[in-house]
Parts: C-alpha cells; structure tokens; sequence
C-alpha cells in the first residue's frame, strides 16, 4: 500500500485551519464587504482521471481527496502539491469527503467498504473507522473542534448514518437510530461537494436529498437531533438538497436541484433566518440552476454569497434573492481562505481563485 508521511507535510508547512469570521458567530466589529466583478483562476494541480469532490482549506493550502484512493497536500508557499494512494487490499476506495484538525487530516470514502482515514502518529495514514455494510455510503464530514467531529451518510437502517468522534478522530461511534428522527421513504444525500453538513460553533446542520430533502438540526454537537423540512423540489432520487451553508447561527442557505436537468431554477434554492427551523425559497423561475456547492463570503455580513457546480460559478450580493452568473468554469466544490480567495476543484483540477 502506497502512503504518503501527512502529518510531517502538515507540521512542515505549519497549516492550521483558519478560524475566521466564517462558522464562529461574529462579534460587533464590522468589516465592509467586498464585492465582486470578475474571478480570475488559476489551476493548480491537474488530472483528467481524477473526479474531486473534496477539499478542505488548512490556513493558506489546501488537502484534498478524490477517485482512485488518490490524496493530497498542496503547499501554498512553495506551490508544489504532494499526492498519495490509499488502498485496502485489493479495493480502491472513492474519497467523496475530507475534513482537519489543527494536526490531523482525514478522509472518507463512499460505497461500501467505508473507510475512514486519519493521519497517525507515525505519520501515515491509518484506519481509524470501517463499516461494512452492504448500504453504506457517507457523504461529508467535518470537525466542531481538534477533538470532536461528524461524519453523515445515506441510511443503512431506518434512519440517516451520522458517525462522531469525540477523541480526535481515535475512534468513532454510529449513532443509533433511537437517536435521530426516521428518515422518509427514498431519503438520502448526495456526495457531490463534501458540503452536507454546517457548523456553527455547537450547532450542526444536516442536509438530505432524494425522495425527501430535510434539515436535521442538533444544538449540542450531536447528542440531540430534530428534524425541520424544507421546500425544495424533491419527489425522486436525484432531486431536493445538495449543499448546505451557514453564515451564523441564524442565518443558512441550500441549494440543488435536480442535476439531471440543470437548468431547472425553481425549488433549487432556499434561505432560513431562523437557524433552519423555517426555509423560504428564493429567486424562484430565476437564476441559477442547480448547483453542488454553495458558500457564504467571509465578512459579507450574509449578504454575499457563491454557488458553484458544473454549470459554473453563480455570485449573489443580496442574499440569494438575485443572482449572476460570475463564471462559465465547471467546479463541483468551493472553500474560502479568505473574503478574496478560494479554492475550488471539480472534473480532473483543482484551481485557485481571485475575486476582482
């Protein structure tokens, strides 16, 4: 098995993940937002083999994971990206997800076997988590803190598969479905950009999709859980949410669609103020379309926002109540660094953007 020595890359390059206005409830101090006309991109790793659904910003640089068992590191200082390959046995796992903490780097894999990767002691990559069931399919993860994070996927029983560390990713525990409300007939999420989850300080978010799109919402970093439905299209296994945002801990946004008509732009889209007991549609009939991928700007004071996908690059300044189109470039996946940079990846790139 091919490993790549993370950890020492992540201690060399001294990466720690930005705490930044964004996911934290902002205090008084007011920062003007910025406001875009044009993006300027930049590629910064290439594959056409390779399909990347996952990145995650670690201060300036970035990891990723994608197809293939393939995985990395890329170095912001210095531009040079480090890949490698992770494998059990014979199966070559799908990476669809991948989160941090201040030391460590994991990676998650759909379809069954799923595989949950963490960066060891010794510097490679061990198997911290393994589920075998036959359903098994998981769809994002994220971290609360450097100790306690979540993973969320399709249902193996009758409710959706949420696993938690509370250990610093050591081990992880399922959650039983006595804990979490039934999931609906046909419910599931979509792997699509690694965004199925929010947090805001103690509060999390889950996103669904299919048959059913809801909000599950917990208050207390996963021990307890309900459930708030939203208005998105849903009805069919590729319709309702696929991306889930929070600015604060009131103020949300989901998108989707259905990915196999595009250009639909009714019930894709929808924005709570409430911290998602209640949703509202918005810019119903208008553009964008679907998207896989959507994100509050740093500092925008909620206001500005971008969805990505494959279609490209959509930007609001109001909200999400209207909507350009700001790029033509096919994304699957946007992370801010900060309220002028980002990176985003998608179909064999990943690619560094400045907003002008």
């Amino acid at each position: 098995m091919k490993k790549i020595l993370l950890l020492a890359l992540i201690l060399t390059y001294s990466c720690k993940e930005d705490k930044s206005e964004k996911n934290k409830t902002p205090q008084a101090a007011v920062v003007e937002a910025k406001e875009y006309s044009r993006v300027e991109i930049e590629n910064i790793f290439e594959d056409d083999s390779l399909s990347i659904r996952a990145i995650q910003v670690i201060g300036q640089d970035l990891a990723f994971a994608a197809n293939k068992g393939i995985f990395g590191l890329y170095n912001s200082q210095t531009g040079e990206m480090k890949t490698g390959v992770l494998k059990d046995g014979d199966y070559t796992p799908e990476f669809r997800a991948v989160a941090s903490t201040s030391t460590d780097v994991f990676v998650l894999s759909v379809g069954s076997p799923a595989l949950l990767y963490k960066t060891g002691d010794s510097g490679q990559m061990e198997l911290v988590y393994r589920e075998d069931h036959e359903k098994a399919f998981y769809d994002s993860m994220i971290f609360w803190n450097d100790l306690e994070g979540i993973a969320m996927g399709d249902p193996t029983g009758n409710c959706l598969s949420v696993i938690i560390t509370r250990n610093g990713g050591q081990t992880w525990e399922k959650l039983d479905c006595s804990e979490l409300s039934e999931a609906a007939e046909g419910e599931a999420a979509f792997a699509a950009s690694n965004s199925n989850i929010a947090v805001v300080d103690d509060k999390t978010w889950i996103l669904s999709g299919g048959k059913k799109s809801r909000v599950y919402y917990s208050p207390d970093k996963g021990k307890t859980w309900e459930v708030f439905d939203t208005p998105l299209i849903q009805g069919s296994e590729t319709t309702g949410g696929y991306s889930i945002d929070f600015y604060d801990e009131n103020t949300g946004i989901i998108i989707g669609g259905d990915y196999t008509k595009p250009d639909d732009n009714s019930g894709n889209k929808a924005i709570t103020s409430d911290g998602g007991k209640t949703w509202k549609l918005i810019a119903e009939g208008q553009e964008p379309g679907y998207k896989s991928s959507v994100r509050y700007v740093p500092n925008s004071h909620g206001e500005n926002i971008l969805a990505t996908g494959f279609t490209g690059i959509s930007y609001s300044i109001d909200g999400g109540e209207h909507w350009e189109q700001l790029s033509e470039e096919s994304f699957f996946t946007l992370r801010f660094v900060n309220d002028s940079t980002a990176y985003a990846a998608g179909k064999g790139r990943i690619s560094r953007l400045d907003f002008k």
